[in-house]
């Protein structure tokens, strides 16, 4: 494969997870789940629109008792993205949670009781939802386990395999699929396998990755290895962080790989010994203020001439530091040199004023415009 080329993309099954249609050659949705208390719905509200603010596509909830399924209603009524209701052995609280309202419901049908399962597809076939058949590595069959020794990929699919044709032979087929480990090299394998050999759309991640830096690692090689050969559908991140940085460093892996557009792209140097300024600090609050443009800039934030001579003068804007002042750039002019306290402030002046014009260029009939700005 062309490394420069966008993946091509496995052509799954399109299912609708309310508003949000998924397979089926559409975008790749990102997905979080929320670390509230369910039952809080100010609370579990409040976290839901923030993440929607990041670009947020699906959320998750856990849903463990009654009061959780009880609130589902009053969060529904508040956000704008579909709900998923996370299930785990109980049955009932599946039924309830479609009965509430919510766009999709994940099991982990082993375990689950196997004559339960009738009735959540039942109840989810009249209410037209998707369910996700959710197969952790950690939580297998005992007769797999047993079988392969340990929760290998194999046993995984052999798992996943078992419950889709169950689902099937009961005529139920709004099903999307996910394999996970925290091994990060049988979550790929499972998922290149079972992409092999169905055409169901797939939720994709490595699951319990660990806390930042090693979760941030485990989950891009995990994802960018299944992103390249064009499998998943959506995806999350799951990392121990705040579910806002799961979604951004989702967003961040598909805006690498070319798989989503439409948003500013900030670039930095790593900063060495040539370095006059404080490079993160300025990067930081460039790439916190870029996330309000509506505009795909590119932004190079560098820390010296010999740098700002390549990255800087290549993107839409940029930076160049020196010795207490810096360069702005526009398309590898050089528009400015002012003091370092000022550079954030004036590259984004430049900028705000070039997003107006495109902004007001797209309202203006084709024949009344205006040379387009050059960006």
């Amino acid at each position: 494969m062309d490394a420069t080329r966008k993946p091509s993309r496995k052509i799954t099954r399109e299912i609708a997870i309310g508003n949000v249609n998924i397979g089926g050659g559409n975008p790749i949705a990102i997905q979080s789940m929320c670390v509230t208390k369910t039952h809080d719905v100010d609370g579990t509200v409040a976290q839901i629109l923030a993440l929607e603010d990041v670009g947020c596509d699906i959320i998750r909830v856990a849903v463990p008792d009654d009061r959780a399924a009880a609130a589902l209603p009053d969060i529904i009524r508040q956000i704008h993205i579909p709900l998923i209701a996370d299930i785990h052995f109980n049955a009932r609280l599946a039924i309830r949670s479609i009965e509430n309202g919510v766009d999709k419901i994940r099991i982990n049908p082993g375990n689950m009781a196997a004559d339960k399962i009738d009735d959540v597809l039942r109840v989810a076939t009249e209410a037209g939802i998707p369910v996700r058949i959710g197969i952790n590595a950690g939580s297998l069959e005992r007769d797999l386990v047993n079988k392969y020794g340990h929760p290998t990929a194999e046993a995984m699919v052999e798992s996943t395999l078992r419950w889709l044709a169950l689902f099937e032979q009961k005529g139920f087929e709004n099903i999307v699929l996910s394999l996970k480990s925290s091994n990060v090299l049988a979550s790929i394998e499972a998922q290149q396998l079972v992409a092999q050999k169905t055409d169901y759309p797939l939720h994709i991640g490595v699951t319990d990755a660990g806390t930042l830096l090693s979760g941030i690692v485990k989950t891009s090689i995990g994802l960018s290895t299944l992103l390249r050969e064009g499998i998943g559908d959506t995806m999350r991140v799951s990392i121990n962080e705040d579910p806002v940085t799961q979604v951004k460093v989702a967003k961040a892996i598909l805006k690498t790989l070319g798989l989503r557009g439409g948003e500013p792209e900030v670039i930095s140097c790593s900063s060495c010994g040539r370095a006059e300024a404080d490079i993160r600090t300025i990067a930081l609050e460039v790439e916190d203020r870029a996330t309000a443009l509506t505009e795909p800039f590119k932004i190079a934030v560098m820390g010296c001439t010999v740098s700002a001579a390549g990255e800087a003068r290549e993107a839409d804007y940029g930076i160049g530091c020196g010795r207490g002042k810096g360069a702005i750039f526009k398309k590898g002019i050089v528009i400015k040199t002012v003091p370092e306290q000022e550079l954030v402030s004036e590259l984004f002046k430049l900028i705000a004023n070039d997003e107006k014009k495109i902004i007001e260029d797209r309202k203006t009939p084709a024949e009344h415009r205006k040379d387009p700005v050059a960006v």
